[in-house]
């Protein structure tokens, strides 16, 4: 996100006694045009619960420019508890619509504004999982919490907590906050601009100075401002450096002069990033053709490099994979890596938990073999354990023959890569019985285990469609005009480039697919490229406003597949199925 420089506030020197630039001058703060929104959902965690309405006001000093305030359709039920508490209930939200036409309007009317919410972390986090499960860039907005500027700028003397109702009736708001967001947007308006006299007498008049208020950069931001001289104004990776060369920490921007200039600001606040800085001694910038090359070529960079400072992606090849062995007899494994061994591979996932509920809910929907052992030429499965035997639903010595339990591994083998509909039907059969039996908690472990599964098939048959594209081209549009350009094989990102506003598309292409790197396929989802990185190269063609311009092979989704469920299950168990 490129964030805006500050510079001291007025009356203090600055740390290292070096003269600011007019690079580092603050916006007043009565130029900046603010957008105070507040949104109502059904649920606390933005992975798992959806919006139910939006409400925003637009001002600049002092002045109502517009408001915005739409009902949502979250696309499930609301519990119970949270339309006591909004007021909002199913009625209201059937004819609402859904996110995907709210989204690009909300921020269609908050673009070139400054996002303010009270308790904004949840806000935004509901905001950056909307756009990003529908393939929108991540907002790079410049976020103003109230809540935390009011804890450092009022007193217990004051005002006894920091609660929207309590600051709202201590600032003497006309409206008072009700758990609807129009209301609360309008109260929370009240509050900021309560705040900002208050500030004044803090010497505060800027944007940056209010962002960095009781934040002052250390010493060593301030001397170390240098190592962000010369960069350019364009999208990239960067690369910070120590002395001896090593990468501690790699980011990407849409433009790298902004971005790394932030990181020596008060406006950077994080405790381990300002211990890289210390350790820094260079910066070196990866320049790019577009957004999408640059968020490739971040993930690149820290999966080789494993910078300290990074916290994802740095460790790619710990994915976990759920495998359907290539044997007589195969069973369901949990490996690190896709050979070229004809086994049948989901995944990838993060962690053992969701991959151990995909595998469970396998066995449940498919008599798979649980137990390891011996394979004997002549007698079959004989070298289980009886413990093991007890355990395991097949094939024990004298229950079926290879090509009797082929058929069972033909099934789970389609369940995984194309039809999922009957470990769905297995599991809520499960489901429902346990319910009946009032066994709600055992209920609910058999929905967290179909859920895993669901989410690991959705995965895996995007990321095998993308990869079974020998070359496809795609074109999107960019804001100021033109297109961007991206070559992909086999599901990696080969080439990448922008065609100027007017010119002929033809050409561009033709010199990209020309000088783009070659790639040899390998086995799995997976065959030439990390899961993260496919995925990042989807949501870009999942965009709006993507063209495709050459594909060759054959890019779909099986008609059973795990998107063909995903309302189905959500509504039955009134949670998101998100992470797709």
């Amino acid at each position: 996100m490129g964030e805006s420089t500050s510079r001291p506030a007025r009356g203090r020197v600055p740390a290292d006694g070096v003269q600011g630039t007019f690079d580092e001058l603050g916006i007043p703060l009565h130029d900046v045009t603010f957008c105070v929104f507040d949104l109502e959902t059904t649920g606390g965690s933005a992975e798992d619960a959806a919006i139910t309405e939006i409400g925003a006001v637009k001002v600049r000093a002092g002045e109502v420019l517009g408001e915005f305030a739409t009902l949502v359709d979250p696309g499930g039920s609301i519990p119970p508890f949270i339309s006591v508490i909004t007021g909002i209930t199913d009625t209201m939200v059937a004819a609402a619509p859904r996110l995907d036409a709210v989204l690009p309007t909300f921020l269609e009317f908050a673009r070139g504004t400054v996002l303010v919410a009270h308790n904004a972390p949840f806000d935004v986090s509901f905001l950056r999982t909307a756009c990003r499960t529908r393939g929108y860039a991540p907002p790079g907005f410049a976020i103003v919490d109230t809540a935390d500027l009011a804890r450092r700028v009022l007193t217990r003397d004051d005002v006894p907590n920091c609660r929207l109702a309590t600051l709202a009736h201590f600032f003497r708001a006309a409206e008072r906050p009700c758990h609807r967001a129009l209301a609360d947007a309008r109260a929370t308006v009240a509050v900021l601009h309560g705040l900002i006299e208050r500030l004044g007498c803090f010497g505060v008049h800027t944007l940056e100075e209010m962002r960095s208020f009781s934040r002052p950069p250390s010493p060593e931001q301030h001397r170390k401002r240098h190592l962000a001289e010369g960069l350019p104004a364009s999208p990239g990776v960067y690369v910070f450096q120590d002395a001896r060369g090593e990468a501690l920490y790699v980011g990407k921007s849409g433009d790298l002069r902004t971005r790394v200039r932030s990181y020596f600001t008060a406006a950077e606040t994080r405790a381990r990033i300002r211990e890289m800085i210390t350790l820094a001694e260079r910066v070196v910038p990866v320049v790019c053709a577009t957004g999408l090359e640059a968020e490739v070529r971040e993930l690149r960079l820290i999966g080789t490099r494993k910078p300290p400072y990074n916290r994802r992606s740095r460790f790619p090849e710990r994915a976990i994979w759920l495998k359907l062995t290539a044997e007589p007899f195969p069973r369901l494994s949990l490996v690190r890596q896709v050979r070229d061994d004809g086994a049948t591979y989901l995944g990838p996932f993060g962690s053992v938990g969701p991959a151990e509920g995909a595998r469970a809910a396998l066995h449940q929907a498919f008599p798979l073999r649980q137990c390891t052992g011996r394979l004997s030429p002549r007698r079959g499965w004989t070298a289980c354990a009886l413990a093991e035997m007890g355990r395991c639903g097949a094939p024990c010595e004298g229950r079926e023959s290879v090509e009797e339990y082929q058929r069972h591994v033909l099934a789970a083998r389609a369940a995984m890569s194309a039809d999922v509909r009957p470990v769905v039907q297995a599991m809520r059969a499960r489901i429902d019985r346990l319910s009946a039996g009032h066994r709600y908690e055992e209920a609910a472990a058999q929905r967290d285990r179909l859920a895993a599964f669901v989410r690991a098939a959705a995965r895996t048959q995007r990321l095998a469609g993308l990869a079974a594209c020998r070359q496809l081209v795609a074109a999107r549009p960019r804001f100021e005009g033109g297109w961007d350009l991206a070559v992909v094989r086999y599901g990696r990102l080969v080439a990448a480039g922008a065609v100027p506003r007017g010119a002929r598309l033809r050409p561009y292409v033709d010199a990209l697919v020309a000088t783009a790197e070659t790639v040899t396929p390998g086995p799995g989802p997976t065959p030439c490229a990390s899961a993260e990185e496919m995925e990042c190269i989807l949501r870009w063609l999942d965009g709006p406003g993507v063209r495709l311009v050459d594909i060759d092979g054959t890019w779909s989704s099986p008609v059973n597949g795990a998107g063909s469920v995903r309302s189905d299950i959500e509504g039955a168990y009134g949670f998101r199925l998100a992470s797709w």
